[in-house]
C-alpha cells in the first residue's frame, strides 16, 4: 500500500489532435475529459470520450478513451486493449493507437515495448508534436516498467515543435515525471515550474510539487504545496489523496480520514478510483470503511488486486482461511510483476494465523517455516505496510474480535461497544471501554481497544503503555515488549516526569522479558529504570542478578 505516495495526477495533452475536429462544442468535449482525468473524475472522463466516439468514431477517439482505462490508478488493460484495437479498425496507420498497444505491453512488464515506441516515433518521422508526447507520455506511466531517458528526449522534440502555438502544460508535467523517475528531483521541479503560466488548472501543478517533495521526504514543502494547491482550488480531488498520504505519514489517522472523506467528495465513482479509496482507508486503519468501499465494487471491478485488498481486510477481521483463499486468487490471476514483497509478508503473517490453530505437527511446522520466510522478505525489503513483528506477536497472542467476546463483559461493555461502533472516532467512550476490559481481565478486549485509540491518538502515550499491560497480562510478553518500547519512545520530553513511574516500570519489564535472550539490552535498560527510580525494588533485584 506504499504507493499512496505515487500520484497519477498526469494530464492528458490537448494538443496537435484537435486540429482534427471543427465544431468547437465537440472540442470542448474533449478538453472536458482532459480536465476530467486531471482530477482523477475518471468515469465522467470515460463519459466524455464515448459520448465524442458516439459523434465520431475516429482512431483518436478510440485512443482517448482507450488511454483513460490506462491512466487510471490500477490499469485496465483489456479494455484499453479494446479500444486501441478499434482505434486501429478506423486508421490502420494510427500511430497513437500503436503508441496506445505498446503501452500496454510495457504496463504488463514486457520491456521490448520501448523499442516498438521508438520504431513507432520513428516511422511517424518525428513530425507530430501529439505523437511524440504520447509516446513520452507511455515511457513514463509505469512506476516499475519504463523509459525515463528516451521520455526526456522525445518530450524536448515535442516542446520544441509546439513552441510555435505554445507549449501545452502536460507536456512539462510529464517532463517533470520523467526527470522524477531518474530520482533528479530539481530537474523534475524546474519542469514543474515551468507548467505553472500555462496551466489552466495551478492545484494540479502544485499536488505534484508536494508529492514530489514528499517522495524526497522535505515534508514541511510537501505540505506547504499541498495547501497551495487547495487554496488554489479546493474542489481539486488529487489535493486531498496527497494530503491524506502526508497525515498517514505523521500517523494523524483522524485528519487522514477527513481527507480521504473529502477525495471521495471531489473524484468521481468510478470503480477504480473507488477501490483506490479501499486501499487508502485500509492504509490508515480505518478497516471498517475500507470493507464498505470494496464491498460496494467488488463485482464491478475485473482486476484481481480487489482479491488482495478483501485478503488484507480478511487477515485484520482474524479470518485466516478465507485471507489465504482471496490472496491465493490474487496470485493465481494477477501479472507476476504485481506480486510486492508486501503481498509475500501478509501471506506469511495468513500462515501464522493458520499454524496457531493447527493440530498436525508436520503441517504446523510447514506454516510456521513459511511464515518466517515470506515475513522476512517483506523486512528484507524494508517494506511498511504493515508492522510485520507487532503483526506476528498479535497472531501468537490470539487477540482476536472472537476471542474478545468469548472473554467475560458487563452491561457497561456492552453499552460501550454500542457508543463506540456508533462513533468509531470517540476517544472518551474507547478509554472507559478499553478500561472496562481490563476491569474485568478480558485482556484481549483491552488489547483490541487500546489498539483503536492508538490508530486515533498515535501520539497520545499512554496508550502504549496499557496496551503493553494488557498484552503482558494475557502472557504475550513478545508483543508486550514490542509495545512498551513504543511508549518510552513515544513520550515527549515535556512529559518525562509526569511520566516517571510508568517509564520506570516500561524500561523493567522490557529488561526482565529481554535477559533470556538479550543480555546487554537486560542490563541497559534496568539502568536506565533505576536512574528514573533508584528505590524500585524489582528493578534493583533484577540488576543484582544480570550483573552478578
Amino acid at each position: 500500500m506504499k504507493d499512496i505516495m505515487i500520484m497519477n495526477v498526469k494530464k492528458i495533452a490537448f494538443g496537435a489532435a484537435v486540429v482534427f475536429f471543427t465544431n468547437f462544442a465537440f472540442a470542448q468535449t474533449l478538453q472536458d475529459g482532459i480536465n476530467s482525468i486531471d482530477s482523477d473524475k475518471f468515469a465522467q472522463a470515460k463519459n466524455n470520450f464515448t459520448q465524442m466516439i458516439a459523434k465520431e468514431p475516429t482512431a483518436e477517439n478510440y485512443f482517448y478513451l482507450g488511454n483513460t482505462y490506462l491512466k487510471q490508478v490500477e490499469p485496465d488493460f483489456a479494455t484499453a486493449t479494446e479500444n486501441f484495437n478499434k482505434g486501429l479498425a478506423a486508421d490502420s496507420k494510427s500511430f497513437l493507437n500503436k503508441i496506445g498497444l505498446a503501452a500496454v505491453k510495457l504496463g504488463k512488464g514486457d520491456k521490448s515495448a520501448v523499442a516498438e515506441i521508438q520504431k513507432i516515433v520513428t516511422d511517424s518521422r518525428e513530425k507530430d508534436a501529439e505523437v511524440l508526447f504520447r509516446a513520452a507520455e507511455a515511457l513514463t506511466l509505469f512506476e516499475k516498467n519504463n523509459a525515463p531517458d528516451l521520455a526526456i528526449q522525445f518530450l524536448n522534440k515535442a516542446v520544441e515543435k509546439a513552441q510555435k502555438k505554445g507549449v501545452p502544460a502536460n507536456y512539462y508535467y510529464t517532463l517533470g515525471d520523467a526527470y522524477r523517475l531518474k530520482k533528479l528531483p530539481g530537474d523534475a521541479m524546474s519542469a514543474y515550474e515551468k507548467a505553472l503560466p500555462t496551466a489552466k488548472n495551478k492545484a494540479s501543478v502544485f499536488t505534484r510539487m508536494g508529492t514530489l517533495w514528499m517522495a524526497a521526504q522535505q515534508w514541511k514543502l510537501a505540505k506547504e504545496n499541498i495547501d497551495k494547491a487547495i487554496a488554489v482550488d479546493a474542489t481539486y480531488a488529487p489535493a486531498y489523496k496527497a494530503l491524506a498520504a502526508y497525515d498517514i505519514r505523521y500517523q494523524q489517522n483522524a485528519k487522514a480520514t477527513q481527507d480521504l472523506i473529502n477525495y471521495t467528495k471531489y473524484a468521481d465513482e468510478d470503480p477504480y478510483t473507488q477501490l483506490e479509496i479501499a486501499k487508502l482507508y485500509f492504509t490508515n486503519e480505518d478497516y471498517a470503511n475500507s470493507k464498505q468501499v470494496l464491498d460496494k465494487i467488488f463485482d464491478k471491478i475485473n482486476d484481481p488486486i480487489k482479491y488482495k485488498l478483501r485478503a488484507y481486510q480478511l487477515y485484520a477481521d482474524g479470518k485466516y482461511a478465507e485471507a489465504k483463499q482471496s490472496m491465493d486468487t490474487f496470485v493465481s490471476q494477477a501479472d507476476k510483476s504485481r506480486v510486492q514483497p508486501a503481498d509475500q509478508g501478509l501471506q506469511g503473517l495468513i500462515a501464522a494465523g493458520l499454524a496457531k490453530d493447527e493440530k498436525d505437527p508436520a503441517i504446523k511446522t510447514a506454516l510456521t517455516t513459511e511464515a518466517q520466510q515470506k515475513v522476512a522478505i517483506a523486512k528484507a525489503a524494508k517494506d511498511e505496510t504493515l508492522k510485520w513483528d507487532m503483526e506476528l506477536a498479535n497472531i501468537a497472542g490470539g487477540a482476536t474480535q472472537g476471542s474478545v467476546d468469548a472473554g467475560p463483559t458487563t452491561p457497561e461493555i456492552e453499552a460501550l461497544k454500542k457508543k463506540v461502533a456508533a462513533n468509531p472516532q470517540d476517544s472518551d467512550s474507547l478509554f472507559k471501554l478499553a478500561t472496562a476490559y481490563q476491569d474485568v481481565k478480558n485482556w484481549n478486549g483491552a488489547i483490541l481497544t487500546w489498539q483503536k485509540m492508538i490508530a486515533l491518538l498515535p501520539d497520545w502515550a499512554p496508550a502504549y503503555y496499557s496496551q503493553g499491560y494488557s498484552y503482558q497480562q494475557a502472557g504475550n510478553n513478545e508483543a508486550a515488549k514490542t509495545v512498551y518500547e513504543k511508549f518510552i519512545s513515544t513520550v515527549k520530553p515535556a512529559d518525562m516526569e509526569a511520566n516517571k513511574q510508568t517509564l520506570a516500570y516500561a524500561y523493567f519489564a522490557v529488561a526482565y522479558m529481554s535477559k533470556d535472550s538479550d543480555i546487554a539490552k537486560a542490563k541497559d535498560y534496568v539502568a536506565k529504570s533505576l536512574q528514573l527510580d533508584p528505590t524500585y525494588e524489582d528493578a534493583i533485584k533484577l540488576n543484582n542478578e544480570i550483573n552478578k
